[in-house]
């Protein structure tokens, strides 16, 4: 699979230091292992590890109040659970947080393998969050539109990782 093909995680990493992110809050999985070991190794990021999902909103409006810049490393399923916590902690707080998601169960054929997929974007759609779907380091660019986004409605924006299983494990 070349670059292209995939999503590289130096490419997100580049990403989430152009938009000025300082902190990393995220549920520790293995589909995150090449993209965690770049972070840590980065002097210019925190990583803020929580045990459950719905802890991650909370999270990121502490860091936002007190002057970070926080993005939230989340999956799908972990996202759908807690979305009582995104809408008290982030939506009703004008919290300008991005997600960056990833889409498990997502092909991009249209038969998804999990559910989860099929009831991504419907939850998106439902909280008013928009999202990009990023399947490639081609779409990279559009991780800078979800921050711009974010910024310029002071709500979280989404990034959707349709690319689960192969641009950050390589």
């Amino acid at each position: 699979m070349t670059e292209a093909a995939s999503l590289s995680p130096e490419i997100v990493l580049a990403e989430l230091k152009k938009n000025g992110i300082s902190h990393v809050v995220w549920l520790p999985d293995s589909e995150t292992n090449w993209l965690y070991t770049l972070m840590k190794a980065e002097p210019t990021l925190t990583l803020v590890a929580v045990p459950r999902e719905g802890l991650a909103f909370s999270c990121a409006a502490g860091i936002h109040i007190g002057g970070g810049k926080p993005v939230i490393l989340i999956q799908n399923t972990g996202l759908m659970e807690s979305g009582d916590s995104m809408r008290g902690w982030v939506k009703d707080m004008n919290i300008p947080v991005v997600l960056i998601v990833g889409y498990r169960g997502y092909t991009r054929h249209g038969v998804n393998k999990d559910s989860a997929a099929t009831w991504t974007e419907p939850f998106l759609h439902a909280f008013q969050v928009p999202f990009y779907l990023v399947e490639n380091s081609d779409d990279a660019p559009r991780i800078s539109v979800a921050f711009e986004d974010a910024r310029r409605t002071r709500q979280p924006a989404a990034i959707l990782v349709g690319d689960e299983y192969h641009g950050f494990n390589r």
